[in-house]
């Protein structure tokens, strides 16, 4: 897995490719400085001490840099010589950097090789900038690359040459490292600051608890080395969420669970570490009753934490299931994960995984121990691992879509006169409308099933429907919940049948329903709600609806709309018919499913002549937000997964969570939002979930 791919030749122009060539040359100079120093650093440590085992090692290590020479060059075998080379550079830098002593500060070999390795890393960091800026980088999704890989393990091996207390520590702090460099890479919300403590512990706490006297300088050039890449990626990578997280999310059920086993292992082994502080007696008043509060407080965030990892993991393979059911490469797994209320689930385990790592970062803090190295390893390695749990559902919360709710009405034949009176039909017209109809309705079942809409029904009536009927239907419809509880983030209702000159729908026996009856309605079922209402309109009245909604207060409520016009197509390409109901909505289904299909073609390339599409949003459309978890979802969720010990615990998060201290930031951004809406209208508001509303 290589997280960054350089452009081949095919790919990119001449000059770009003399672009990258030069640009690689800061790489190939920052190897060969690295090389040269380490070969340099290695022999003064062997003139110094006399010890052959150095001498052997620097041989054998100057061997596999020949034999990787020869395979890169003579046989080809790049991915082979490059494994390596990795493994052998990080070997050498580990020993370089715990085989020191004063006396090397004076040698005037130990200062040249200290430079070089400075100016190994300032042309890895220099290399990496420039060809991100130049834009030669190519990122692809992954947790760790096969050359920090190598390095890390080969600077594990070289910890194992200590004694036998220490490689314990060392190793735990490679694995500190390797769960850092991966927390950079996923761009995690506390990814800096997590590589802020790393930094800050190892340099002043770490080695010297161990009591080894490491070389600054070639511990910096590999921390400097390994860190540089996803340190920038911090700001330079582009990839979405879901693709920065694909090598996890699309792992098996199995290897998930799996994964959970060493993880518990290691919160257990913290836990242990940190109950050594209670042999300190010197002030039994103060660690004593802090660890018991604190360790309590500890255990009940973690055993929360593990199980909402347990159940994401059996909610992910749901969602692993559904989308190889759908058996289509067009549709993304975060399309399937947003339908099915991942987003909502992961914003309740966010607030869990805050308080699990908060307690983590408290109880480390009241059992800080100076004069253990292996406490320090194992707390710079549980602190970055929940911080990408954190990381993830912050992001998965952010960039899912919501739950979308779907009914569609269709009445092709009850045409009214200007006065409200129902008028006849001859046989030919009343056959021609009902194809029509059946097509509209087929396309409004594909944009449903497309975008993984789910269906509360799609009522086709040739009669039409009596008022009471629809009512019912629509009572029901927005009192619909998704499977965990809350109400659905959005409701789509569409309707295409005949109208009166206002807009209103003509219904069997003469009555009609009203726009008002509509709001009513919604204001109704969705009283201490935030979701959202959208109302699709193929009529031949629909503007003065469009015109109305853009007045309407407190309600989340978007309608498009369409307006047909008396003119014939486009004789050029053999269409001559007028524009009728339903081919706006063949249009605007068959632009939604091909844009997120990957076609890029605008809405004007796909609507028909004669037909005028155009939207209207309420006033406080712009301040819309998906649904957050309130302080009962959480409590719902919190019942429905842990026993009721953990309650204390549940207050603790409610509380903290009520809080909220940029509520004036967000208030002058609700009102910039509406005035952008309101004064400059996009011609395509998009609504989220691959949804968007059109204005021709």
């Amino acid at each position: 897995m290589s997280s960054l791919e350089e452009a081949t030749e095919e790919d990119a122009p001449k000059k770009g490719d003399v672009w990258a060539s030069s640009v690689r040359c800061l790489g190939y100079l920052s190897s060969l400085n690295l090389m040269v120093a380490v070969c340099l650093g290695m022999y003064v440590r062997w003139e110094l001490s006399s010890e052959p085992m150095i001498l052997v090692i620097f041989i054998l290590g100057l061997f596999v840099l020949g034999i990787a020479s020869i395979l890169y060059y003579y046989f080809s075998m790049e991915s082979a010589s490059l494994s390596l080379f990795h493994l052998w550079i990080g070997f050498l830098q580990g020993l370089l950097c715990f085989i020191n002593s004063p006396a090397l500060e004076a040698e005037v070999k130990e200062q040249v090789a200290n430079y070089l390795l400075l100016a190994s890393v300032s042309a890895r960091v220099l290399w990496a900038l420039t060809e991100r800026i130049g834009g030669s980088a190519r990122y692809c999704p992954a947790l760790l690359t096969s050359e920090e890989l190598l390095e890390l393990l080969g600077f594990g091996i070289a910890s194992t040459t200590l004694k036998l207390e220490k490689p314990a520590a060392l190793l735990a702090l490679v694995l500190a490292l390797a769960a850092t460099v991966v927390d950079l890479r996923m761009k995690s919300v506390l990814a800096l600051p997590i590589l802020a403590c790393f930094t800050i512990v190892t340099s002043a706490f770490f080695f010297q608890a161990l009591h080894i006297r490491a070389n600054p300088f070639a511990l910096g050039c590999y921390l400097g080395r390994l860190v540089c890449d996803p340190l920038l990626d911090v700001y330079f990578n582009g990839l979405a969420p879901t693709e920065r997280w694909r090598p996890f999310l699309s792992l098996g059920r199995l290897w998930r669970m799996l994964s959970l086993l060493p993880l518990g292992l290691l919160e257990g082994a913290f836990f242990g570490l940190c109950a050594v502080k209670l042999g300190n007696l010197e002030m039994w008043y103060l660690v004593i009753p802090g660890f018991c509060v604190f360790g309590l407080f500890w255990v009940l965030c973690h055993a929360v934490f593990l199980a909402s990892l347990w159940g994401f993991h059996n909610k992910l393979s749901e969602c692993q299931k559904a989308h190889r059911a759908q058996a289509s490469e067009l549709r993304p797994i975060d399309r399937v994960m947003g339908a099915r209320g991942m987003r909502h689930f992961c914003l309740v385990l966010e607030r869990l995984m805050f308080f699990s790592l908060l307690s983590t970062a408290i109880l480390g803090a009241v059992s800080w121990q100076l004069d253990k190295g292996l406490f320090m390893g194992v707390l710079l390695v549980v602190l970055p691992l929940e911080s990408l749990a954190l990381g993830l559902f912050h992001e998965l919360g952010s960039c899912l879509g919501g739950t979308y709710a779907g009914y569609a009405v269709v009445i092709p034949t009850c045409y009214h006169s200007a006065d409200g009176q129902p008028v006849l039909l001859p046989p030919e017209q009343v056959q021609e409308l009902n194809a029509r109809s059946t097509a509209t309705l087929s396309a409004v079942q594909r944009l449903f099933s497309h975008h993984l809409i789910h269906t509360f029904g799609c009522d086709y009536s040739t009669s039409g429907l009596t008022l009471e009927a629809l009512l019912a239907k629509l009572r029901a419809f927005l009192e619909l919940q998704t499977a965990e509880g809350p109400r659905h983030d959005t409701y789509l209702l569409y309707y295409s049948g005949h109208t009166l000159r206002t807009g209103d729908w003509a219904l069997a026996g003469g009555d009609t329903f009203r726009l008002d009856q509509l709001l009513v309605l919604w204001q109704e079922r969705n009283a201490g709600h935030c979701s959202r209402l959208i109302l699709v309109l193929d009529t031949d009245n629909s503007p003065p609806w469009v015109r109305s909604v853009r007045r309407v207060e407190g309600l989340y409520v978007a309608i498009q709309g369409t307006q047909l016009h008396a003119t014939g197509g486009d004789p050029e390409a053999g269409d001559i018919s007028p524009p009728c109901l339903g081919d706006f909505t063949a249009a605007w289904v068959d632009y939604l499913c091909s844009t997120t299909a990957g076609d890029g073609r605008p809405w004007a390339e796909h609507a028909r002549p004669g037909v005028e599409a155009d939207y209207g949003v309420s006033k406080p459309w712009a301040d819309y937000t998906l649904h957050q978890p309130t302080a009962s979802d959480v409590s719902s969720h919190w019942e429905a997964h842990f026993p009721r010990v953990t309650y204390p615990a549940l207050a603790v998060a409610n509380w903290c969570c009520a809080l909220q201290p940029l509520w004036a930031c967000d208030a002058c951004m609700r009102c910039f939002r509406r005035l952008k809406l309101s004064w400059w209208p996009p011609s395509v508001l998009d609504t989220g979930q691959g949804i968007r509303l059109v204005h021709s």
